[in-house]
C-alpha cells in the first residue's frame, strides 16, 4: 500500500529527516504516546493520542481525524448540522462528520516536559483524496506566507501574549455544572493569585515566581524562545514575549504556549486563561501584540531604512504599514474574533480605538519600533486579542500588508495622540458590526475565497446569536462584562 504522504508529496526533505528524527525520539526513549494535534478553527488545539507502537503508521499514512470542528462554534454549538441539507458546507466531502486525515507536521514534534513519556507534533488536516481541507486554518497561513515568498519577502514575528492566572477555590465540576452542547461549563470560582494594579512591580511578580519559572523552563525544554516574563497591570495579569520567529514557527508557538500554560495551570491547582476580559471585579483587559518585519532574499530587513536617509521606514515598510491600516476593519474577524475582545477598544486603554499609526507610541494601532537607520526597526500590531486563532491573525496581516506593498499605499502622517485623530477610521466596535464588515469585504474574499469567509461568518453569526439570546439588553451596559462572556471565554480559552 502507498504510503498517503509520499502518494500526495505532502511533506519536503527537511519534514521527512524529522520525522525519522522524531521516530528515534520515541522509540529510543520509550516514549509511551504521542499526542497528535490541529488548531480547529478557534485556534484551540484538538488531538488524539497514539501509543508509541502506532506513532511510525501515523508517519507514513496520517491518522483518521473527524471534521467536526468545521461545524461547531466557540461552546460546541452546531452552527452547520451536517447532517441536515447544506450542512456540508458546500462539499459533499464534508457531510456526516466524515473522516478526514491529520497529517503532523514533524518538524514541530516535541517532548512534553510536564507529562512524562509524553510526545507532540501539530498537523494539518486533509481530505482523503489529498487536497488541504479548505477551511484548516494553518494551510491558510501557509498559502498566505507562499504569496509573500513569490513576491520575495519572508515574515518574521515577535510575540507578546498577555493572559491571567488565578487560583482555583472551586472548580465546579459537579453534573449540573458540566454545561452542554452551545452552553460550557458553569467557570470556576477563582482567587487572584496576586495582587493587581502593579505594573512591573518586582515583588508582585515575584509573588508569581513558583508558577511563571515553571512555565519558563518548560518553554525552554520545548524550544520557544522565551524572551522575557513580564508582570502585568491587573491582578496575576501576566505577559510572555517569544524572540523573532518565521510565520509558521510563530504561530505554532502560540498554540503550543496557550495549551501549554493551561495545562501546567491546572496541574498546580490554578487556572490559565487567555480570555481577554474575564468578568471580574477589577480586572483589565490583556492584548497580543504582534511585532513583524518582511526578509529579503539576502537576509535584510525589508522594513528598515537606509541609514542616513533620514526616513523612519524604507518604502516598502511604509507600504506594508499602510496596508495594515487599509485592512484593519475588514480584519477584526480575524485579529479580535470574540464578543469578549472588542472589550479593550476604547480611548486611553493602551488598545487602539482607530486605524492609526505612531512612533514609539503604545496608543496606536500600529507602532513602529525603532529609529530611521536602524537595521532591526519593524511594526507592531497592537489590535489582536489573546483569544486569536494565530494562524488567522498572522495571515491577516500578510496580506493586508503585501497589498499595501503591491499598491504602494502610504499611511499618511504619523499620529502623536492617536486617541484624539478624529480623522482616522474607527475600528469595529464590537463583533457584530466585524463580522458584517468582513461579509461586504471584497479584498478578503479575494485572497481567502467566498466559501472560506461565508463558513466563518456563519461560525461567528452562531456565537452571536447565542449572545444576543441571552443578553438581549448587552447594550444597556456596554462596558460591562457579561455573565454569557465569562461562561463562554474563561474556561474555553
Amino acid at each position: 500500500m502507498t504510503d498517503f504522504i509520499d502518494k500526495h508529496g505532502l511533506w519536503n526533505d527537511e519534514q521527512r529527516a524529522a520525522a525519522r528524527d522524531a521516530l528515534e525520539v520515541v522509540t529510543n526513549k520509550a516514549l509511551r504516546c504521542v499526542r497528535v494535534s490541529v488548531a480547529d478553527p478557534q485556534g484551540k488545539l484538538r488531538s488524539k493520542t497514539v501509543m508509541q507502537g502506532s506513532f511510525e503508521s501515523v508517519l507514513r499514512h496520517g491518522l483518521a481525524f473527524t471534521n467536526a470542528q468545521y461545524s461547531f462554534d466557540s461552546a460546541e454549538n452546531l452552527a452547520y448540522d451536517p447532517f441536515a441539507e447544506g450542512g456540508e458546507l458546500g462539499m459533499p466531502e464534508m457531510a456526516g462528520f466524515a473522516s478526514v486525515v491529520l497529517i503532523p507536521d514533524p518538524l514541530t514534534f516535541r517532548e512534553l516536559p510536564w507529562s512524562p513519556a509524553t510526545g507532540w507534533v501539530l498537523g494539518d488536516l486533509y481530505l482523503e483524496d489529498g487536497r488541504p481541507v479548505p477551511f484548516d486554518s494553518r494551510h491558510k497561513l501557509k498559502e498566505s506566507l507562499a504569496r509573500l515568498k513569490r513576491e520575495n519577502y519572508g515574515f518574521l514575528a515577535g510575540l507578546e501574549i498577555e493572559f491571567y492566572v488565578t487560583r482555583v477555590l472551586d472548580p465546579k465540576l459537579t453534573p449540573e455544572d458540566m454545561g452542554s452542547y452551545g452552553l460550557p461549563p458553569t467557570p470556576p470560582v477563582v482567587e487572584a493569585i496576586a495582587r493587581g494594579f502593579s505594573y512591573l512591580v518586582e515583588d508582585n511578580l515575584d509573588r508569581m515566581d513558583e508558577f511563571t519559572s515553571l512555565l519558563a523552563d518548560y518553554c525552554l525544554a520545548v524550544k520557544l524562545p522565551l524572551r522575557t516574563v513580564e508582570g502585568e497591570m491587573g491582578p496575576g495579569q501576566l505577559e510572555f514575549t517569544f524572540d523573532v520567529l518565521p510565520g509558521l514557527e510563530a504561530a505554532d508557538t502560540i498554540s503550543l504556549f496557550r495549551s501549554m500554560a493551561k495545562q501546567v495551570a491546572h496541574r498546580m491547582g490554578l487556572h490559565a486563561t487567555f480570555m481577554a476580559l474575564p468578568g471580574l471585579t477589577n480586572y483589565v483587559p490583556s492584548g497580543w501584540h504582534l511585532h513583524q518585519s518582511l526578509v529579503t532574499s539576502d537576509g535584510r530587513n525589508a522594513l528598515a531604512s537606509k541609514p542616513g536617509s533620514g526616513d523612519l521606514l524604507s518604502a516598502v515598510g511604509r507600504h506594508f504599514a499602510a496596508g495594515l491600516l487599509e485592512h484593519a476593519a475588514e480584519a477584526s474577524v480575524f485579529t479580535t474574533p470574540t464578543i469578549n475582545g472588542y472589550r479593550r477598544r476604547k480611548a486611553k486603554s493602551l488598545a487602539p480605538d482607530r486605524a492609526t499609526w505612531g512612533h514609539n507610541n503604545r496608543a496606536a494601532m500600529i507602532r513602529v519600533v525603532g529609529m530611521a537607520g536602524d537595521a532591526s526597526t519593524h511594526v507592531e500590531n497592537r489590535i489582536g486579542e489573546p483569544a486569536a486563532n494565530p494562524y488567522l491573525y498572522i495571515a491577516s496581516q500578510i496580506l493586508s500588508g503585501l497589498d499595501g506593498i503591491c499598491r504602494r499605499l502610504e499611511p499618511g502622517p504619523l499620529e502623536t495622540k492617536p486617541y484624539g485623530a478624529t480623522h482616522r477610521p474607527l475600528l469595529p466596535a464590537n463583533l457584530i458590526e466585524a463580522v458584517e464588515i468582513l461579509r461586504k469585504s471584497t479584498f478578503f474574499r479575494q485572497q481567502l475565497g467566498d466559501k472560506f469567509i461565508d463558513w466563518l461568518i456563519g461560525m461567528k453569526q452562531s456565537e452571536i446569536k447565542r449572545f444576543l439570546a441571552s443578553e438581549p439588553n448587552w447594550q444597556h451596559h456596554p462596558d460591562q462584562v457579561t455573565a454569557w462572556e465569562h461562561r463562554e471565554y474563561f474556561t474555553r480559552y
